[in-house]
């Protein structure tokens, strides 16, 4: 097997969490968790909630709960009780001792996903990313409205999320999940409050050390729970994740691979495609160095495309990375050539012009075969025999007949 990222955690030390949690104290316990992990936040028994609150539950609308829906340590629940209010597809347990331990395991979640080391810090604005698992931490977080988040994993992968202030996520904002990932093992942990957008589509859980706030028509794939605040709700869907990974499953991770053949060769001026494909776990990250003049490399979807326009032999570098060594690299010699010289007519091949004869209009070059003559001025062909022979015998015979009447007449006055 190979070595995991991340290490088992150990246990929380929850002295006074309990009472911390009755009473909506934010007591945060001493760092005595680990600060690495190698699968999911241990919800405990808040896992089977869709909705957690602290100080008060209040919906707003039609708005569906398929998971249980707890208050715990305030007595306020508002707006469910059946269409045209909220419904509630589990259990409700308001200001009773399940939902106070719900809130105490929440807390030492809470606590745990805090202490976790950044896989990468300093983020602010998550719109156009694709996340591998890992931790990622900022100050204000934030999904800007229509914006898109991807987090790309195998059915084990584990991804936190840690805000110190607020977590905002935008109206139209879409959170997917690739690779059989799922929301089961997403994790928000935020310092303050946490607001998610109209028909906003998220994913994961929601620990927030105060409110939490689902505006009109947002649906939830996870759990909204609020440490020390309310649960506002407006015509929203919510959906437990179910089916979840035991706390402690590894999330294995394997070297990269690229498992596509090399990029074939190409010509000026003619499109060309081809596709990179890698595996390994955390999904690897694709990078293409070296292309031609006129094609470029999509990252999102693998595809090298375009149309190339310099020939010549270029070396060309693919590299798949997820965080694991070794890295996979593959060297190609990418070469594009000229296109082909397009071919002459020849005088058999069809839409040649055929050649001229003596007697087609325009060959007045050619020579006349003996005893012909090649074209009247009128532009008339003459064939056969010559006519000024036949004139000329005609002349002849002509002055032969006139001397032999001359001679006749003399020779009758003489008699």
């Amino acid at each position: 097997m190979a070595t995991s990222r991340f290490l088992r955690p150990l246990t929380l030390a929850a002295t006074g969490v309990g009472l911390a949690a009755v009473m909506g104290i934010a007591l945060i316990a001493p760092a005595s968790a680990a600060t690495v992990i190698d699968g999911p936040v241990d919800l405990g028994t808040a896992s089977t909630y869709g909705v957690l609150g602290a100080s008060a539950v209040t919906n707003t609308g039609p708005t569906l709960v398929n998971g249980d829906l707890g208050l715990s340590p305030g007595t306020s629940i508002t707006g469910f009780g059946g269409l045209p209010n909220g419904v509630v597809n589990g259990t409700i347990h308001q200001t009773d001792a399940a939902a106070a331990q719900a809130q105490q395991d929440a807390l030492t979640a809470y606590s745990t996903a805090a202490s976790l080391t950044p896989t990468r810090a300093g983020l602010d604005e998550l719109n156009g990313l694709s996340l591998s698992p890992g931790v990622y931490s900022g100050g204000a977080l934030a999904l800007a409205d229509t914006g898109a988040l991807t987090l790309a994993g195998d059915a084990n992968s584990v991804w936190v999320f840690q805000a110190a202030s607020t977590l905002t996520i935008g109206s139209g904002s879409r959170i997917t999940i690739t690779g059989g990932a799922s929301s089961c093992n997403v994790f928000w942990q935020v310092g303050s409050s946490a607001t998610l957008g109209t028909a906003a589509d998220f994913q994961g859980t929601v620990l927030a050390q105060q409110s939490v706030t689902a505006t009109t028509g947002a649906t939830i794939q996870g759990r909204l729970i609020a440490q020390n605040g309310a649960v506002t709700l407006d015509t929203n869907t919510i959906n437990a994740s179910t089916g979840c990974p035991p706390p402690g499953t590894v999330s294995e991770t394997t070297a990269p691979t690229i498992t596509s053949p090399p990029p074939g060769d190409g010509t000026v001026g003619e499109g060309y495609t081809a596709t990179i494909t890698a595996a390994g776990n955390p999904a690897p990250t694709v990078t293409v160095t070296g292309l031609p003049d006129g094609l470029g490399f999509d990252g999102s979807t693998g595809v090298i495309s375009g149309t190339p326009t310099t020939p010549g032999d270029y070396a060309v570098v693919i590299t798949a990375s997820n965080g694991t060594s070794p890295d996979a690299t593959q060297n190609v010699t990418l070469v594009i050539g000229q296109p082909a010289p397009a071919p002459s007519p020849s005088p058999s091949s069809p839409g040649a012009s055929p050649a001229p004869s003596a007697s087609a209009p325009g060959a007045g070059n050619a020579t006349p075969p003996p005893g012909a003559r090649a074209n009247t001025p009128g532009g008339l062909a003459v064939t056969g025999t010559d006519p000024t022979m036949a004139m000329t015998l005609a002349g002849g015979l002509l002055v032969a007949g006139l001397v032999a009447v001359v001679i006749a007449r003399r020779r009758a006055r003489r008699s």
